[in-house]
């Protein structure tokens, strides 16, 4: 039950997912309901394509969609219970195969299938009824291994059991308002062969993209020529016809009734176009958020022709499921770098983020990423759910500092080995969460870091400094605490002697010198984790370079 103070909250919020969910209740003041006047959920629709395998994109727009849902369920609430809703994970399988993807078995199989519906292919895997099958599955996987809650409905299915049928005798009653809808968005050699229903061919089972004419819209009769020429007269119901894109997106949103739904910048005129159709069908276009693609380090549109995009895999090799649900968190309509240098950053914003939790007011908790992130799959209000308000031990920037010192032949025995000076307690099994980024600082630091440190010699002035450093460091016990450690190097840096213009020159020289890199982390805590000992022989290999 969610009490009032909430309720109000989130509907005077402006973080987005309660900004897009308030589009809903102004929709359905009341809720939603059907003919009778009953409370029905509202649907929330996400779709895929299934030629290709899950990504980083069916993430963000299946997480993005669930954020909605979860905004919804409290700002629609009419009594303090969540307000009802579903999310639907919708697979155009029905769609003809245009083109054998790379990555696939059996290719020549599959290249005598194009055209045909991928529901309608063998499975070159050969594990499923077919490849759509195949693929679908591995949509599920995908959805399931991160938690999300949703329906999986198949294109194939719906229109094969006839489904869809009462939807196509609409098409076909608003053939001519549809087509004057249409063919002023095409060119002239496309408008020749427009037609909104696609026929199959009884003689190949291949979609054609073929001219059709409506023989009876009730009985679901249609005539076209099929690739040989021939007149064929047929039912385009039951699965013998499917509807061209944005007929077929605007008449799914009236057949199942969906009420909201985001989609790419790149969609932008579909949606309008399918808007219009939805009308004509006698429905209306859900609510929706048209969010902006990523782009890889380049600022460039990510392809995966291209190969220039990175993959959900490579982000949870190198970074964590949360941190990636951050990184998507903020403004959908601003586009987004997506490439393995911002993966550090994001682990780390979260983990402040979902300290900061616990201790804000509820406002500043509604705007808080880790406040949606946290609820999204568990269903728990954010600051009530379990691990708000925790903090990460060791910071991500730090361990991979860490791993930077110890090469990329490091373990994780060793970096293990370190954490005892930082955390009495420091053991995997007590630290689940940072035992998970340990790993991936190992990745992450043999594929992205060691290969560029590069330790150089320090300047005459910066070798007194660390001579300094050093001699201090030797009057200090082991186990001195990092805000000490850090206040010691502050005074080092400070001392007019050094000649350090600003202490961040102190710093620099610190990390360039001693880590091999641009940017570090605050020193005492790098000591405090790494050893004064272990410090103090850096700082002599150092010495040794000047």
């Amino acid at each position: 039950m969610f009490d009032d103070a909430l309720i109000a909250a989130a509907r005077r919020s402006k973080a987005w997912p309660f900004q897009e969910a308030m589009k809903l209740v102004r929709r359905f003041p009341e809720g939603k309901r059907d003919a009778e006047g009953r409370l029905v959920p509202v649907l929330f629709e996400t779709g895929y394509g299934p030629s290709g395998l899950p990504h980083i994109g069916t993430f963000q727009e299946v997480l993005r969609t669930t954020l909605v849902r979860r905004a919804y369920e409290i700002v629609g609430s009419l009594d303090g219970s969540p307000a009802p809703t579903r999310l639907v994970a919708f697979s155009d399988d029905m769609d003809g195969l245009r083109k054998v993807p790379d990555n696939v078995p059996q290719r020549a199989m599959l290249e005598a299938h194009l055209g045909r519906p991928l529901s309608r292919i063998p499975d070159p895997f050969g594990t499923h009824p077919s490849f759509a099958h195949h693929n679908n599955a591995r949509l599920c996987a995908f959805l399931d291994r991160f938690g999300f809650d949703y329906e999986f409905v198949s294109a194939s299915e719906r229109y094969d059991s006839g489904a869809f049928d009462a939807a196509l005798r609409d098409v076909l009653r608003h053939f001519d308002a549809i087509m004057g809808i249409m063919l002023p968005t095409l060119r002239e050699e496309r408008r020749r062969t427009y037609s909104p229903v696609l026929p199959v061919s009884p003689a190949t089972g291949a979609v054609l993209q073929v001219p059709v004419e409506v023989v009876d819209a009730d009985a679901g009769l249609i005539r076209f020529e099929d690739e040989s020429g021939a007149r064929i007269e047929q039912s385009a119901l039951g699965g013998q016809a499917k509807l061209q894109w944005k007929v077929d997106w605007a008449m799914r949103w009236v057949a199942l009734g969906v009420d909201y739904e985001m989609y790419g910048k790149d969609l932008t005129d579909s949606g309008v176009q399918s808007g219009r159709i939805a009308q004509v069908l006698g429905g209306t276009k859900p609510e929706g958020l048209i969010y902006e693609l990523f782009l890889d380090a380049n600022g460039e549109k990510i392809s995966k022709s291209k190969g220039n995009g990175l993959t959900i895999e490579q982000w949870l090799a190198y970074g964590s499921t949360d941190s990636l649900g951050f990184y998507i968190f903020p403004n959908p309509r601003s586009a987004k770098q997506l490439h393995p240098g911002v993966i550090p950053r994001a682990v780390d914003d979260y983990w402040q983020f979902r300290e900061r939790l616990a201790e804000q007011p509820l406002d500043q908790q509604l705007g808080n990423p880790a406040w949606h992130l946290l609820r999204a799959n568990g269903g728990a209000q954010g600051a009530d759910a379990p691990g708000a308000g925790d903090s990460l031990p060791v910071t991500y920037g730090l361990l991979l500092n860490l791993a930077g010192v110890l090469g990329a032949a490091a373990t994780r025995e060793q970096m293990w080995s370190y954490l005892v000076n930082y955390l009495p307690d420091a053991d995997p099994a007590a630290h689940p969460e940072l035992a998970v980024l340990v790993d991936s600082a190992l990745v992450y630091n043999r594929d992205f870091v060691a290969p560029t440190l590069e330790r150089r010699a320090p300047a005459p002035n910066e070798a007194e400094a660390l001579r300094a450093l050093d001699e201090a460091l030797a009057t200090l016990p082991a186990d001195t605490p990092a805000e000490e450690l850090q206040t010691l190097v502050y005074e080092i840096g400070k001392r007019p002697e050094y000649g350090f213009a600003t202490l961040r020159d102190w710093f620099g020289a610190l990390y360039e010198t001693l880590l091999g890199s641009s940017q570090g982390p605050r020193m005492g805590s790098f000591i405090a984790l790494y050893g004064i000992d272990a410090t103090r022989r850096l700082i002599a290999d150092a010495l040794a370079r000047a």
